[in-house]
């Protein structure tokens, strides 16, 4: 069961549930890979909403190498997503969204405010 105050998600891959969790380890990964100078840049690039196949290959094997998975992007690359390519989309969008920021708890009128850039879905038709 994922524990969500430390980041984590579960999703199935393979036909079998397995936790993932972009530790500080996996985004120096993701820094490095992308070439990007911080966390914020790292950010910014995905909070625009478009992220190639490579990217979520990427995002996703830095999740389960940071959950403690000795998987490599190749690996990430053959693995069957429930719900296809949509399915891993919507994966890297929660991934995101439990590092990132979380909705807040909603203040006077009843709505809630998003914090960070993950609070929304970063891929449109898909949900966190």
């Amino acid at each position: 069961m994922p524990n969500a105050r430390r980041g984590e998600v579960e999703a199935v891959i393979d036909g079998r549930p397995r936790i993932l969790v972009l530790t500080l380890g996996a985004l120096a990964e993701l820094e490095a890979a992308f070439s990007v100078a911080d966390m914020v840049a790292l950010g910014e690039r995905f909070g625009a909403g478009r992220l190639a196949a490579l990217d979520l290959i990427r995002l996703i094997g830095a999740g389960l190498r940071g959950a403690g998975e000795a998987v490599t992007d190749l690996d990430v690359a053959a693995m069957r997503f429930e719900d296809g390519a949509l399915g891993a989309a919507g994966l890297a969008g929660r991934l995101l969204a439990a590092t990132f920021g979380q909705a807040q708890p909603a203040g006077e009128g009843g709505s809630s405010v998003a914090a960070g850039p993950f609070a929304a879905s970063p891929f449109p038709g898909t949900t966190p």
